[in-house]
């Protein structure tokens, strides 16, 4: 069961969400909150294992909310569900420690797979806001090591430039023709050879060091 916080202020959204994740098995909404106030308050008495965090929020906002529920909870996994796609607050709120981000435009059954992605510690971004990461990690590439180094199948290097261009699961098993579970499988291996923990972790360092 994956118990899900939602913190957004517009109504709309919020008991939309909240009805989507009460209505699918194994998901739980654990709690309803209108500001990052109300949220941090009860975040060490309610556990919670994925937060659906708004940036643009009354008091403080949602960047500011995520560094402190961080502090709360250092494992806690924050998702930034947002109309804003600019570079700067993408990697703001990435920095601040969330470990995903994603617009507010998706789809229901891809906000349900990020939820579980980010859950099983994955870092779940849209497309478009994975192709930003992407661009700023390439600009800052200054070693250029070695795939040897890492012995990085050719295969874990498809997958790993598919996960940089911001495909999930199912999308990179399709593309390659092989089960879901197989790719776990390869990500696992990756998550062990280059000594990381999370996809964006991946992409970013096998970026830096020139693997894709």
């Amino acid at each position: 069961m994956i118990r899900v916080s939602i913190v957004e202020d517009n109504n709309t959204i919020r008991e939309g969400l909240a009805a989507l994740i009460r209505g699918t098995q194994d998901y739980m909404c654990v709690g309803v909150y209108v500001d990052c106030e109300s949220f941090l308050s009860e975040l060490t008495t309610k556990k919670t294992d994925v937060v659906l965090m708004d940036i643009r929020l009354p008091g403080m906002n949602g960047i500011e909310g995520v560094k402190k529920a961080k502090l709360i909870d250092p494992d806690i996994n924050i998702l930034m569900l947002t109309i804003y796609e600019e570079s700067n607050v993408v990697f703001e709120a990435l920095c601040a420690g969330a470990c995903g981000y994603l617009v507010k435009k998706t789809p229901p059954s891809r906000l349900l797979e990020a939820i579980k992605d980010a859950y099983d510690g994955g870092s779940p971004m849209s497309s478009h806001i994975a192709r930003q990461v992407i661009t700023l990690f390439q600009k800052n590439v200054s070693i250029n090591v070695k795939n040897e180094e890492y012995d990085l199948s050719e295969r874990e290097k498809e997958v790993l430039n598919l996960l940089a261009e911001g495909n999930n699961y199912q999308e990179i098993a399709d593309s390659l023709f092989i089960s879901v579970d197989t790719v776990r499988h390869h990500i696992r291996n990756i998550y062990k050879k280059l000594h990381v923990h999370s996809q964006s972790e991946a992409v970013a360092k096998a970026i830096r060091k020139g693997l894709i």
